[in-house]
């Protein structure tokens, strides 16, 4: 599956002047940005394999519609109706957990891709004490699979950093809007409410092509998916790193994305290195 990689634009397994060059340009936007794309990561094959292996994994999409926060927590009366935590959206999404996904498959091949890990945390910077793949068994490789009138409203990510490759667009819609690195220090419950208010002015807008590589603080950069318009259902598989070895999801998140739990969730429940309230 090597050539599901366009190895000549990104040589994720040849290190050298070449990919230097990429990991820097890749840390200068992370760190101006809170997201990185690298355009044309992925073969014209490589796209075609994944179109075909999400079209055949579909069928094991967990749909599910609700009202939620940024923060995937449940309301609290005690704090004011205005308050970032009791602003609720309609979600409705659906995602491939990553246990429908064949080992020998394109999506794990891309994944386990000799260097891709080691490139992912140059590019991110990060140390390697610091750098894991996320050990949750439901959530570690995933498709999101979004149809028409299906979007994703403003939300912070569960993992620190996010990997996505672009697999297929919808007809029309599915911008990825986001305010970079809102929060850090702390909440920023202020800037927060102005974002879901639509009065920011942090917030950007990018298209995503099939096969693009985007880099992501989604921990850190709350962010949405626009509502989509066609019959062409949006796929983008979504690879994820977390900062601790052997995290997994929360058991009320994970319950929510996919319908149900392992037993290691609630094994692992509460280990996070942050504060932050999701």
């Amino acid at each position: 599956m090597q050539k599901a990689l366009n190895l000549n634009d990104y040589p994720v397994n040849q290190p050298g002047k070449k990919l230097d060059l990429i990991i820097n340009k890749t840390r200068k936007e992370l760190k101006n940005d809170g997201c990185a794309i690298l355009r044309g990561f992925l073969s014209n094959e490589g796209v075609k394999e994944l179109t075909k292996e999400a079209d055949a994994a579909a069928k094991y999409a967990h749909h599910s519609s609700t009202l939620t926060n940024a923060y995937f927590t449940e309301d609290d009366p005690s704090l004011p109706k205005s308050h970032p935590k009791r602003q609720f959206f309609e979600r409705s999404n659906a995602f491939i957990p990553a246990d429908k996904f064949l080992k020998s498959g394109a999506l794990r091949n891309i994944f386990d891709q000799e260097g891709f890990d080691e490139f992912i945390r140059a590019c991110l910077n990060e140390p390697k004490d610091k750098f894991f793949r996320y050990a949750d068994p439901l959530a570690d490789a995933i498709v999101n699979v979004s149809s028409e009138g299906n979007g994703f409203p403003w939300h912070f990510d569960t993992n620190n950093y996010t990997v996505t490759l672009a697999i297929q667009n919808a007809t029309e819609g599915g911008e990825f809007e986001y305010a970079p690195m809102i929060r850090q220090k702390d909440e920023n419950f202020a800037e927060v409410s102005r974002v879901l208010k639509n009065k920011s002015k942090m917030v950007k807008s990018i298209v995503l092509q099939p096969g693009d590589l985007q880099l992501f603080k989604g921990r850190y950069s709350l962010h949405r998916v626009a509502p989509l318009k066609g019959t062409v259902p949006r796929y983008v598989a979504i690879l994820s790193y977390v900062e601790k070895e052997n995290m997994v999801g929360s058991v009320e998140r994970t319950k929510q994305l996919y319908g149900r739990v392992l037993p290691v969730h609630y094994e692992r429940a509460g280990q996070r290195e942050d504060n932050f309230i999701d």
